[in-house]
């Protein structure tokens, strides 16, 4: 079968690592079903294993792609991968598994025509949502979901930032916080993406690092080093911040001053459960959003589709078609 995987590992030049080509299909062990992918989407854990984060040099190669939506080719069903694969004896919340893994990082990944999961792991595509929009669900939007409606503390009225706001995870949290009756205000480089952030569904959109014209009560934090300090001098008293990501790095000056004199809190986030991938199916069911499509590309593309979101060259989610 076709597709793109990682031969090599290089954190300087990821995508030197990168092949496009023939890799065997899977055989699907007990209790693992077969998926005949229809749509997968980028995301940036993709770049981050082909830089050698989160996998070694023992697993390769290894095809990419955390999430995709496809034909189940046991029973024809049309399901939505759910991309956290927890151990098999655990139960509750499987992103609090200390031996969970997504796709690509022990098991190879969703950029094939075919690609094997636990059958739990399987949730039903409703016949309103496309393929290509269905696989933008289960690691950028299920991360917003979790970050939102899960961490983030927030009722509605109440205001929200949405740092880097175009981005897979971010233009998702302003599409749900919006729908959620939220008052939404977004950062973003340029005029261009600030449009773009407005038309997702901010209310308001800022130049990067600008002073708001209030405090908000959270922020969705998915940059990094690069606007942590403006997403806790954003914050009003008592706020939270939820983070993520790191998109441009991990290591930024922490400000504990201001974290423990204004009793601010800081959330990390990761992922989201099979249950709550199946609420956020019926949020978008009830409320009619969609995920944002930036481009579908084929297997062929992912390389060009990789660099264009590496430099933040995309409104939305890249959606692959095998």
């Amino acid at each position: 079968m076709r597709a793109a995987y990682a031969s090599s590992l290089n954190p300087d030049s990821p995508l030197d690592g990168l092949v496009v080509g023939e890799r065997p299909e899977p055989v699907a062990r007990d209790g693992w079903r077969t998926v005949r992918v229809k749509a997968a989407s980028l995301n940036h854990h993709d770049l981050w294993t082909l830089r050698g984060v989160g996998i070694t040099t023992e697993k390769l190669p290894m095809i990419l792609g955390c999430d995709a939506a496809g034909i189940d080719t046991a029973t024809g069903a049309e399901v939505v991968v759910h991309s956290v694969i927890s151990d098999e004896g655990w139960t509750g919340d499987e992103t609090l598994d200390p031996k969970r893994s997504l796709l690509s990082e022990r098991h190879q990944g969703s950029f094939a025509e075919f690609v094997s999961v636990p059958a739990r792991n399987l949730v039903p595509k409703p016949a309103e949502l496309s393929f290509a929009e269905a696989a933008c669900l289960p690691t950028a939007w299920l991360t917003a979901y979790r970050m939102l409606f899960v961490n983030s503390g927030l009722r509605p009225g109440q205001t929200v930032l949405v740092q880097g706001s175009t981005g897979g995870v971010a233009s998702a949290c302003i599409g749900l916080a919006r729908a959620a009756g939220l008052r939404v205000w977004a950062t973003a480089r340029s005029e261009a993406k600030q449009q773009a952030a407005l038309s997702s569904g901010a209310h308001q959109a800022f130049a990067s690092g600008a002073k708001l014209p209030e405090r908000v009560d959270a922020v969705m934090e998915t940059v990094g080093a690069a606007t942590w300090s403006h997403s806790l001098k954003s914050l009003r008293p008592g706020g939270r911040v939820v983070i993520s990501g790191a998109t441009t790095g991990f290591a930024p000056p922490a400000e504990l001053n201001r974290i423990f004199f204004l009793q601010l809190q800081v959330v990390g986030s990761t992922m989201g459960t099979k249950s709550e991938l199946a609420k956020l199916i019926a949020f978008l069911q009830t409320t009619g959003l969609r995920p944002r499509i930036d481009r579908t590309v084929s297997l062929e593309e992912v390389g060009t589709a990789l660099e264009r979101m590496a430099a933040g060259e995309l409104v939305g989610k890249i959606v692959v078609e095998p």
